[in-house]
């Protein structure tokens, strides 16, 4: 599995939701237009998020709210949320030649580096927090306030 723009988006979302959650409502038609994105995308992200229990939101309510406090959604949370069902983030290719010296012996030479940095990449995954993207946005908008 690649890491697609559905990780940034899912942490746009969230972004979003709490900056503006009470003073506009904040739906997929404007989270599609923030992020600049169709919004079909935009609703299947929001699906893996709610799923995932992270937002809520209801049908015929205009407005999509954070369930889960961000400072305990990390940012393997976002990551295993928008590619579920895959579990790795390589993809080795099935049927490498047997009769070849390098295709009979490269599984047992390449496998253990790559789930050892898979194993690596999620562990940095969960040092991260959407809490912290949150903080430093607000930041941001303080100075750009004060600019």
């Amino acid at each position: 599995m690649q890491i697609t723009s559905k990780f940034t988006i899912a942490i746009h979302i969230l972004a979003a939701i709490d900056t503006f959650h009470g003073s506009v409502p904040v739906n997929s038609s404007f989270l599609a237009k923030s992020i600049g994105a169709n919004p079909v995308i935009v609703r299947g992200v929001m699906s893996n998020l709610k799923k995932a229990g992270i937002i809520m939101s209801h049908r015929g309510k205009n407005d999509v709210t954070i369930e889960k406090p961000l400072d305990q959604v990390t940012f393997f949370d976002i990551y295993t949320a928008v590619n579920a069902g895959e579990k790795e983030i390589f993809h080795f290719h099935e049927n490498p030649n047997p009769e070849c010296l390098v295709g009979r012996n490269i599984h047992k030479v390449l496998d253990g580096q790559l789930i050892q940095i898979q194993k690596d990449f999620e562990k940095e995954l969960r040092s991260y927090k959407v809490s912290d993207v949150i903080q430093n946005l607000h930041q941001v908008l303080d100075q750009e306030k004060q600019a």
